[in-house]
């Protein structure tokens, strides 16, 4: 039988190098959060990442850090982002949906209830990057009995240690922090980056995705070259935070990346 994991898997199947928005939940607000995330998969977005605000999100720069304290304002909680993935499958929304989010909001819902909560929703997996994988053995054996996504983050201060760990854990697939250092649009690519996606192949037994400070299509299309897929949620913030119409916006920024991939 399917399980909702099988669906991040098939996704890296196809020709191309998958591509990986990500958006906070509840901003600027619940409605519009929703619109901007069916409009990136309508244009070609092949998983989403649904972020869960919390209060000290250590792993994000200042643009997501903001959009996540004005989705607390908004009063988005545990609950209130399950609900979105009911919503958004209710909409027709079929791309494989994975909550990034902290842990200690998770340990308050409870770690079996959340992964059984947010299987029941159609959510896909999860993506918590304040725990680390030598920590993680009850909320891993919760989204292993109940066939969900665990994925696990790679930084390139990574020890060949860590990366053999994580290769072993890790299901749907492998996230590469592609800096030292948080989130946010940079200027430029790490110049080693080719090296240490080719060092994490020869551990990984999934696909292997990078973000952090992707913010081009060009940049895309790089990273693309060398990776099975590609994450991008800052400069995404960053569009829907100026424009008039954040699900038109984001929407045409998300077909120039799938272009170029």
């Amino acid at each position: 039988m399917s399980q909702p994991v099988d669906k991040i898997t098939a996704v890296f199947q196809q020709e191309r190098p998958a591509f990986i928005p990500y958006f906070t939940i509840g901003f600027p607000n619940y409605d519009v959060s929703l619109d901007v995330i069916e409009a990136c998969v309508n244009n070609g977005a092949d998983i989403v990442e649904l972020g869960m605000p919390f209060s000290d999100p250590l792993a994000d720069g200042p643009t997501i850090q903001n959009s996540t304290q004005i989705a607390l304002k908004n009063g988005i909680t545990i609950p209130k982002c399950l609900q979105a993935v009911t919503d958004l499958r209710a909409r027709g929304v079929a791309a494989p949906l994975i909550l990034f989010g902290y842990y200690n909001p998770l340990l308050n819902y409870g770690l079996e209830k959340a992964v059984v909560d947010a299987k029941a929703a159609g959510a896909n997996g999860f993506i918590i990057p304040d725990l680390p994988p030598e920590e993680a053995d009850d909320l891993d054996q919760f989204c292993r009995e109940h066939g969900m996504g665990f994925i696990y983050l790679l930084a390139p201060t990574s020890t060949d240690d860590r990366m053999q760990l994580v290769a072993e854990k890790s299901t749907g697939f492998t996230y590469l922090v592609s800096v030292t250092g948080i989130t946010g649009a940079r200027t430029g690519l790490s110049e080693t980056l080719s090296e240490y996606v080719a060092h994490v192949r020869g551990f990984a037994k999934t696909p292997v995705a990078v973000g952090f400070g992707i913010s081009t299509p060009e940049q895309a299309a790089t990273v693309g070259e060398l990776a099975d897929g590609v994450v991008i949620g800052s400069k995404l913030i960053k569009l829907a935070d100026a424009a008039d119409d954040p699900a038109k916006e984001v929407g045409a920024f998300v077909k120039s990346i799938v272009d170029a991939l």
